[in-house]
C-alpha cells in the first residue's frame, strides 16, 4: 500500500483539531485590551501551546513519510492511535484553560502529551520494522535524543503537578515549564531527516 491516503487523512484530521481548538476561544465581552486579556488571555496561551504541538507533529509526520514508500495494516493502526491521542488535545486544552491551571487538568494534559509521544514512537517503530534495518528513516533518526528526552520531561511535569505544592502553583508551574520546554526543543529545526531525504532524492 502507498502512503497517499494515510497522509491525506492525517492532514485532514490535524487541520480539524486545530480548527476545534480555535473555536474554543471565548470572544471578549468588552471590546478593549483589558477585556481580551481577562476573557481570552489564558485561552490564547493554552491554544498557542497546543497549536505548537499539533504543528510539531504535523511537521515531523510530513518529513517522516518522505522516507516511507510502502505501509502495512500495522502502520495504519499505529497512525490512527497517534491521531486519536492528538484529537484529545482540544478537550484537555479547554479543561486546563477553564480550570485556570488546576493540578488535575494539567496532569491530564501532560498525560495526553505523553500518550501522543508514545504513539508517535510506536508509529516510527512499526515503520522501521517494515523496512530494512539500514532504511533511510532508521538512519535519519539515529539516537533520536529528542524523542527519548520528551517523555522524561512530560513525566517530570506530570509528577510535579501531582506531588509538589498542590495547594499552590509551584508544581503546576514546573509542569507547564516542562511542557513548554519540550515544545521549544522540537520547534528548533532538526535537519536529520531533511539531509537523508535530499540524499535519497539525489540517489534516485
Amino acid at each position: 500500500m502507498t502512503t497517499n491516503r494515510l497522509e491525506a487523512f492525517s492532514d485532514g484530521v490535524l487541520a480539524i483539531i486545530i480548527t476545534i481548538m480555535v473555536l474554543e476561544l471565548k470572544v471578549p465581552e468588552n471590546h478593549d485590551l483589558a477585556g481580551l486579556l481577562h476573557t481570552t488571555g489564558v485561552g490564547l496561551l493554552t491554544y498557542l501551546l497546543s497549536f505548537g504541538y499539533v504543528g510539531i507533529y504535523w511537521n515531523n509526520h510530513h518529513h517522516m513519510f518522505h522516507l516511507v514508500k510502502q505501509i502495512s495494516g500495522g502502520v495504519l493502526w499505529a497512525n490512527l492511535a497517534l491521531l486519536f491521542c492528538l484529537s484529545l488535545l482540544p478537550f484537555t486544552t479547554a479543561w486546563m484553560d477553564e480550570s485556570r491551571f488546576e493540578p488535575t487538568p494539567v496532569v491530564v494534559y501532560g498525560l495526553n502529551l505523553l500518550a501522543a509521544a508514545i504513539a508517535y514512537f510506536v508509529l516510527q517503530t512499526v515503520i522501521i520494522r517494515l523496512q530494512r534495518p539500514d532504511s533511510p528513516l532508521n538512519r535519519a533518526l539515529g539516537n533520536d535524543l529528542k524523542g527519548k528526552l520528551s517523555p522524561v520531561l512530560y513525566l517530570v511535569g506530570i509528577f510535579s503537578a501531582l506531588a509538589i505544592d498542590r495547594a499552590g502553583r509551584i508544581g503546576v508551574g514546573t509542569a507547564l515549564a516542562c511542557f513548554v520546554a519540550t515544545a521549544i526543543m522540537w520547534i528548533i529545526p532538526d535537519r536529520r531527516i531533511d539531509r537523508v531525504v535530499r540524499q535519497v532524492e539525489t540517489a534516485n
